[in-house]
């Protein structure tokens, strides 16, 4: 049995500080926390008690009997998937994060978390971080990185296309960078100028802000990536989009999607559903961000009470820039 410290939230949406106990089994690794990244989804659980964070790095410190794939010393992360049946069409095909009986962050093994000094999860879960990038920086990716990496990546984004990101924060600017090193011409909207030269310095080829803009002026757009907090006014952008478009909503809100009716007829536009990505995407991703030294611009809080209430409360204001960091104490 092990023991280790969790942070928890609170119907009062305040952090609290536990401890979780668990078993370390055949096919499980005990994980000694070093980093965490702090994502919106967490935000969302702080009034609920369960021990929050999806966006895990540390060091292999112990393994079960049958474990193969990791051993002590490495450096490893893990995400939003924690289990699939590994037998249902899904899995097979290499779907598995639509597997009915998936296991996901919110949903399934709330008595640990990223925001922990450690954590004990099954080997086919968890994900060997490259020696070139360092943890603090590999936590975001656990989550954010691989979000916007699935949506270019699995559904056949190629150098040829023009992509357009709305929003330059914590999915944004990840975004950017991953499909600017695909060889992607990357269009950046933001409501103002604000953000335009980061942008510029992350790999977009053109910034256009939107507040009070009737009409955008740019060259068709074949993928469009809504990363902002809010659904766009898509007046603005049908008329930029690309016949055969497709549109990927990646930011999280509860609110219905209301969009015209005609314009996907008309243009054969696609929307595209995007969860998180499946584990031989994440592989690929954090291979990508290895090989092309993609990199998130971080804020770093001690992993502690006082760091967690700080970290998520400048998150919740929209003052990130961009992704918050817990470090281990």
């Amino acid at each position: 049995m092990v023991q280790f410290t969790v942070f928890k939230g609170s119907k009062e949406g305040k952090i609290v500080q536990s401890t979780t106990t668990k078993d370390v089994k055949d096919h499980d690794v005990l994980i000694k926390v070093s980093h965490s990244g702090v994502c919106g989804t967490d935000e969302h659980k702080r009034s609920y008690d369960m021990v929050i964070g999806h966006e895990g790095a540390g060091v292999v410190e112990e393994i079960g009997s049958a474990v193969t794939r990791f051993k002590k010393g490495d450096s490893v992360g893990w995400g939003y998937i924690h289990s699939t049946c590994n037998k249902c069409k899904q899995c097979i095909t290499g779907h598995e994060t639509l597997c009915p009986d998936r296991a996901l962050y919110g949903l399934a093994n709330l008595d640990q978390g990223s925001f922990a000094s450690h954590g004990i999860w099954n080997e086919d879960y968890i994900y060997r971080i490259p020696d070139s990038i360092p943890r603090e920086f590999a936590a975001p990716l656990m989550c954010g990185g691989a979000t916007v990496f699935n949506a270019l990546q699995a559904f056949g984004t190629r150098p040829s296309d023009r992509v357009g990101v709305i929003g330059v924060g914590g999915l944004g600017h990840l975004a950017i960078q991953f499909a600017a090193k695909m060889g992607c011409e990357v269009v950046v909207f933001s409501s103002t100028d604000n953000k335009r030269e980061e942008a510029m310095g992350l790999g977009a080829t053109e910034f256009i802000a939107t507040k009070g803009v009737k009409e955008l002026q740019t060259r068709p757009i074949d993928r469009l990536l809504v990363t902002a907090s809010f659904q766009p006014d898509w007046s603005q952008y049908i008329p930029i989009l690309a016949p055969r478009a497709s549109i990927y909503p990646l930011s999280v809100d509860s609110s219905d999607l209301i969009f015209p009716y005609m314009a996907i007829i008309r243009k054969e536009l696609t929307i595209q559903g995007s969860l998180v990505a499946a584990r031989q995407v994440h592989r690929e991703m954090l291979e990508f961000a290895a090989r092309h030294q993609i990199r998130p611009i971080i804020e770093q809080f001690p992993m502690t009470v006082e760091g967690i209430n700080e970290a998520m409360e400048r998150l919740g204001s929209g003052k990130m820039r961009y992704r918050g960091v817990l470090i281990a104490q």
